[in-house]
């Protein structure tokens, strides 16, 4: 199988997949919106609804993707609102045709508002929660939140794609090393812990009963400012009313490090430059030139040098303060 390859996934394939565990498929597969893996809702012949994932050959390891669903079981143990992976045979992980896949209950929801600010409050205690949790044990198999995975590493895969035009070549490359540079030099924490990663309100559903996660994929060690940051948007004075009320409610169960507030812009950095790298690496599947016709193109690139300069700039500008941290 080639590498990063769903070319062999059929529908009859995943539909075999689901059944090697005992489940039986009485519906159609719905595709649900995932880029990184490939995800489907089924239902079963009781009516009940649930949602496979098969994971990206190749990206994970056994290991890692078993950390993942140990990691969501203990929160939900705690009681968190994950939506965590079914245990079938004392297994949440499965391998059919050399595609790891797991199963989950089906959970819906709205969309987080991040400028609801009774829902940044909720949010922040939800998360005060999960860190509570998170603090206690260490992975050891997921990444680490580092300039050399996510900044230098990143930068090894653009510069090697050949994506950037040869007319962009000089000035993309050489704002995206003093960004780079700014960033690794700002990013400095000794307190990680383990974290969802990839907190942003897409990843986030809400229904009556407050907020819940419905995928671990991203999971990594860091510094708890990442799962915070990604949920502030608008202008500063803005970020702070949206910030106070999300720390409010998160130190009800865990304390934030003030400090922390100072990675912001160096986490943003790395955000940016390994999205850039994230579809440089996937361009070969054929689901990203259909989902990013954009990319490739010499405007993009234009874009991301017009992107860096600022993010230079933001690099560079006072972090977020609040009185009382």
């Amino acid at each position: 199988m080639a590498n990063f390859d769903f070319s062999l996934l059929s529908p009859d394939l995943i539909i075999d997949g689901i059944e090697s565990t005992g489940i039986e498929v009485a519906s159609g597969l719905l595709a649900l919106n995932s880029y990184e893996n490939r995800v489907y809702q089924f239902s079963n012949y009781e009516n009940q609804r649930f949602v496979t994932k098969f994971y990206r050959p190749q990206r994970w390891s056994k290991a890692t993707i078993i950390e993942e669903h140990q990691f969501a079981l203990e929160l939900v143990e705690h009681e968190l609102p994950i939506v965590p992976p079914l245990v079938i045979k004392q297994q949440t992980l499965f391998e059919y045709a050399g595609y790891y896949f797991a199963i989950f209950p089906c959970r819906g929801g709205r969309i987080f508002e991040v400028d609801n600010l009774d829902q940044l409050e909720w949010m922040g205690r939800f998360l005060g929660r999960i860190h509570a949790v998170s603090a206690s044990k260490v992975f050891h198999h997921r990444i680490t939140l580092s300039a050399d995975v996510m900044l230098y590493k990143a930068q090894q895969t653009i510069l090697e794609s050949g994506f950037v035009p040869s007319s962009l070549q000089q000035p993309f490359f050489t704002v995206l090393d003093q960004v780079i540079q700014l960033a690794a030099n700002q990013y400095q924490t000794e307190k990680t812990i383990r974290l969802h990663g990839d907190c942003h309100a897409g990843n986030i559903l809400w229904t009556d009963a407050g907020p819940h996660f419905v995928d671990l994929d991203d999971c990594l060690m860091g510094p708890a400012i990442q799962d915070i940051w990604m949920m502030l948007s608008g202008d500063k004075k803005q970020q702070l009313l949206q910030l106070d009320t999300l720390l409010s409610g998160y130190e009800e169960f865990f304390s934030f490090d003030a400090k922390q507030l100072n990675l912001i812009e160096s986490l943003r950095t790395m955000r940016m430059v390994n999205y850039m790298a994230w579809l440089c690496k996937r361009w070969q599947d054929p689901a990203f030139p259909h989902n990013f016709p954009w990319f490739n193109t010499e405007k993009y690139w234009e874009q991301q040098i017009l992107i860096l300069k600022e993010q230079h700039a933001a690099l560079q500008e006072e972090p977020l303060n609040l009185l009382g941290y």
